[in-house]
């Protein structure tokens, strides 16, 4: 077995995440264990620190591959309570989302889901959407030109 790969997780995260994985544990959440060891182990880092963007962090969008042949997939990683339904959202208290957790570009990392072994290799980490469009830019704002460009109220 190969070793584990070095994580790092941004400080602002780490309060919040290290109470999720104690409580999960004490629950005797196996993924919450697993969590808290994985917390355990990290590094922690300051937000403002340039290494923040190529680690997996929460709102971190991560294509990934894993070991079974299943083609890459895009997600992003976030709270168990931004879940949803959503299939581009994986929760940090999944077997895959604990795992993801505090890795960079290329690190491979086991986790286990129903006693089955996988290997997840991050492909690319993102801080945005992969296809997000912001709607103003920087610097900008949404102004008529002059002033009766604007309908007012009765427009509607």
């Amino acid at each position: 077995m190969q070793p584990l790969p070095k994580i790092a997780l941004a400080a602002s995260d780490y309060p919040r995440l290290e109470k999720l994985a104690r409580v999960a544990a004490q629950q005797g959440d196996a993924t919450g264990i697993f969590l808290a060891g994985e917390i355990d182990r990290a590094k922690i880092i300051p937000d403002e620190a340039s290494e923040v963007a190529s680690v997996v962090t929460l709102g971190s969008w991560v294509t990934y591959w894993i070991n079974w042949g299943v083609p890459s997939r895009t997600v992003q990683l976030v709270w168990p309570d931004e879940c949803s339904q959503d299939p581009s959202r994986v929760s940090v208290l999944s077997p895959l989302g604990a795992a993801l957790l505090g890795l960079r570009e290329g690190d491979r990392m086991p986790y286990s889901v129903g006693g089955c072994l996988n290997l997840v290799t991050v492909q690319s980490v993102s801080q945005s959407g992969p296809n997000v469009v912001p709607l103003f830019r920087r610097g900008t704002t949404a102004r008529p030109s002059s002033p009766g460009d604007d309908p007012g109220p009765t427009a509607a």
